[in-house]
């Protein structure tokens, strides 16, 4: 669990803190002033200080720069009066995370507390490369194909420079865990690390969310706000489906990348900033300038050192050892054994295109390991967590039969079995009547007549396949 340290003279406004975060999950600690705070810091960093500028004694700016000593990279959140603004927008351009205006609402509150959580997590999770698998508790990029030592090589060379990086690829190939391996390893590691989702924030805000806005540019712009580039001010933003970015924020975007300078959201004056740029795309934007979706001098601009990510399709040699890793790291999580994976398993995982690349394969390894309760995973567990149906229903499922016979095929070309014929009906035959029982909840009646079997055959199948029944209606 995640800790969070609140740092304010208000016994009540802490209590009530208290109370909020720990039904929301969290483990609490808290101070009455920044000398307090300070030291709860030094002897155990938290992973969220939330603190207020006007302490007893040591103010909340000097508090905050005495952490920031401690750990650059801890995610500091200011609570301050409209009458303090200005201290905490200073305190922003230095490093802090945010700041909130009491009074504040509680939503507002625990959403910028899950953003500073993860900028964090992002921050100070290692993200390691060319990782051992099964030696591996970190986040990590898993791969020992030509393709990916090129991918290795690239972020090497551009991490300690200062030049902007564009990282290309399909969804779910790791674009993310790139842009931060680049950030860790740069001259910059010390400094924010700050995400941005071009499609995840609507269009209306997303130039406020990133340039920030002056007091009265809009309605209910009852302060100066600094954004998200202001905030990274020494450090990284990742613009993340820069592809999809409204063409008039692309504008402002140039303008950074020209001029290293931004201007508030209703503001004139001009504001240099010091930030690198990380973008990524799995758009075709060669495409989207031959439409006029993007404009051509930033296509230009970011894509100063371009680094592909292949497909999984396009690298399959890496699927074992992703496989391991993912069983590794998950099976840790959930707190349960290591259940392996068998040849035959190993072989569809391998054979299966993985249209949704990485992340479709770590989702397949998580779905079955919390369905197969620590039993090894054969090619049946595979073929229902792909298709998010019963094996009996997978003819009509897209890619499922293409599986099923990608595994035929590949079986009777390397096995050299006497009794192939028999060995892949009764593989066959066993996923058929588990399928069936899991259908009827496991009644035997029901599922003999769905089979079309009298009931002595197929309890004589149950034993010969030793299936497991799980039952949830009264068996008959």
């Amino acid at each position: 669990m995640s800790t969070i340290l609140i740092i304010d003279d208000d016994d009540q406004l802490r209590k009530s803190f208290d109370k909020l975060l720990i039904e929301e999950g969290y483990i609490v600690e808290s101070a009455p002033s920044g000398e307090v705070g300070l030291n709860i810091v030094r002897d155990k960093v938290p992973d969220v200080v939330i603190l207020d500028m006007r302490l007893p004694g040591m103010n909340g700016f000097e508090a905050f720069q005495a952490m920031h000593k401690i750990e650059p990279k801890l995610p500091v959140i200011i609570m301050t009066a409209y009458g303090t603004t200005e201290t905490a927008i200073e305190a922003t351009k230095m490093g802090a995370f945010d700041y909130v205006l009491k009074p504040f609402e509680i939503p507002d509150m625990l959403g910028v507390i899950g953003q500073a959580l993860e900028a964090g997590r992002f921050m100070r999770s290692p993200v390691a490369m060319n990782a051992i698998p099964d030696e591996t508790s970190s986040e990590a990029i898993i791969g020992r194909s030509k393709a990916m030592q090129d991918v290795y090589k690239e972020i090497g060379r551009v991490s300690p420079t200062d030049a902007t990086a564009l990282i290309r690829g399909e969804t779910g190939t790791g674009k993310e865990l790139v842009a931060r391996a680049i950030y860790q390893h740069s001259l910059r590691a010390d400094k924010p690390f700050l995400v941005i989702n071009c499609v995840a924030i609507p269009e209306n805000l997303l130039e406020s969310e990133l340039f920030g806005y002056e007091k009265g540019a809009f309605t209910g712009a009852s302060h100066r706000r600094v954004g998200k580039i202001e905030q990274a001010s020494g450090g990284t933003v990742f613009l993340d489906e820069i592809g999809d970015m409204p063409s008039s924020i692309q504008a402002k975007i140039l303008r950074l990348l020209q001029e290293k300078s931004i201007e508030r959201l209703g503001g004139r004056e001009t504001i240099p900033v010091d930030v690198r740029i990380i973008a990524a795309t799995n758009r075709n934007l060669e495409e989207a300038l031959a439409r006029g979706r993007f404009r051509e001098d930033l296509y230009y601009r970011l894509k100063v050192v371009t680094i592909r990510l292949p497909p999984l399709c396009n690298r399959t040699d890496d699927i074992p050892l992703l496989t391991v890793y993912f069983l590794g790291r998950y099976a840790a999580e959930m707190g349960v054994d290591n259940p392996g994976v068998s040849e035959e398993a190993m072989g569809i995982l391998k054979d299966y295109s993985w249209p949704g690349n990485v992340r479709e394969l770590a989702n397949t390894i998580q779905k079955i390991l919390i369905f197969n309760r620590g039993a090894p995973i054969r090619p049946e567990n595979i073929f229902q967590a792909i298709s998010g149906k019963g094996i009996s229903k997978l003819e009509g499922a897209e890619g499922g039969e293409e599986m099923i016979l990608k595994w035929m095929r590949k079986t009777l070309a390397s096995e050299t079995k006497e009794n192939m014929f028999d060995f892949c009906m009764d593989r066959f035959a066993g996923m058929i009547v588990s399928e069936a029982l899991k259908l009827t909840g496991g009644n035997r009646s029901q599922a003999a007549k769905l089979l079309g079997l009298s009931r002595p055959t197929l309890h004589s199948k149950i034993e010969k396949y030793n299936l497991k029944i799980e039952t949830s209606v009264k068996r008959d």
